[in-house]
């Protein structure tokens, strides 16, 4: 069974580019709306104004590390399928050229 291997080298490269754009661009707004989230939570189990006890806080604190992963999973993830298919796709135009080109050489022209 043939495996392939640009489908494999573009996952990687997918997962690659996936986590750099996390840290980029979706490390921050993860955490501001995980933190948004958190505050709403807390606000409406402890009530509004907040105080500045333990409990909010780690409410608070549980609502920005799950946006913070929710937004990391989300950009790897994107990243991996796009590459996984960008990679699978120029292994099918390789696969073809490589069978058109062998095809080629087998006719006999008299």
């Amino acid at each position: 069974m043939k495996t392939a291997k640009l489908g494999n080298k573009g996952l990687y490269a997918g997962f690659g580019a996936g986590l750099v754009l996390f840290a980029l661009t979706g490390l921050l707004p993860g955490t501001f709306i995980g933190g948004v989230v958190g505050l709403n939570i807390a606000g409406s189990i402890f009530g509004l104004p907040l105080t500045a006890s333990l409990l909010p806080r780690l409410v608070v604190a549980a609502g920005m590390v799950l946006g913070v992963l929710l937004s990391g999973v989300a950009f790897v993830t994107a990243g991996a399928i796009v590459g996984y298919g960008a990679g699978h796709v120029a292994d099918m135009v390789h696969q073809s050229r490589t069978n058109v080109i062998s095809h080629a050489h087998a006719v006999k022209i008299n």
